[in-house]
């Protein structure tokens, strides 16, 4: 039987360095979780491409105590009605999402709150397939070391819900003239409902699409708020 080259000093030397990169690149994802476990994130790469483009930057950090709860109850109800009772990936919507793309039927993908704060906070635009692997990555690490209300309060800071803006601070002012701690259930509905297009979409002189589903989003957020389906994420 043919012996391999011999497992010297040398050879040992020489691998150090790879295993060291590679050591690094696996720990540099948990750092930058365990760093926006408590530091808001400054900018995201979605933020500077933007800006960069143009299009300016409007972005103002607020804890999720100096945001209204009829916002936080009527994002639940718009982007994940399931979000307290999943661990990151929302396998129903999933499989929802798949049946109606089997079937020919326009539908939108089954894509949680968690999934999103990760992309929009450590990933760049697109939906190639390393993205979408990476995404699944950072969801669960969030998940596990970050919990449901930090998800929803990085995510409410940093998405986007008008051109060059970001975060619910910034609509609100942007759009209502007023800090999100002082939007009504009506305002804060129409901005859950532009969050699939906030480039298209107007929240304070909607069309009638954006009103058709302010108001579901509205009624619905009652009910999240009635049988404790934003449960995990009150102080």
């Amino acid at each position: 039987m043919e012996e391999g080259p011999p497992d010297t000093p040398s050879r040992r030397r020489k691998s150090r360095p790879i295993l060291l990169a590679l050591l690094v690149l696996a720990l540099l994802p948990l750092g930058g979780v365990l760093i926006h476990a408590i530091v808001p994130p400054p900018i995201t790469l979605l933020m500077a491409q933007r800006a960069l483009d143009g299009e300016g930057l409007s972005y103002q950090w607020r804890s999720l105590d100096q945001m209204s709860p009829r916002l936080v109850a009527s994002v639940i109800a718009a982007e994940d009605a399931r979000f307290c009772a999943h661990r990151g990936f929302d396998l129903e919507a999933i499989e929802q999402a798949m049946r109606a793309n089997e079937q020919g039927r326009r539908m939108r993908g089954g894509s949680t709150i968690s999934q999103q704060t990760a992309k929009n906070v450590f990933l760049w635009p697109g939906r190639d397939w390393v993205r979408k692997g990476l995404e699944a990555g950072y969801t669960v690490l969030i998940e596990t070391v970050w919990g449901k209300r930090r998800i929803v309060e990085v995510y409410l800071n940093v998405a986007e819900m008008a051109p060059g803006v970001y975060g619910a601070e910034a609509a609100a002012q942007h759009w209502f003239g007023k800090s999100a701690a002082d939007l009504t259930a009506r305002e804060a509905a129409r901005l859950a409902a532009i969050l699939p297009s906030p480039r298209r979409y107007n929240a304070a002189s909607p069309g009638p699409y954006v009103r058709r589903r302010a108001s579901r989003i509205q009624a619905a957020a009652n009910t999240v708020r009635n049988e404790g389906l934003d449960a995990c994420v009150q102080a």
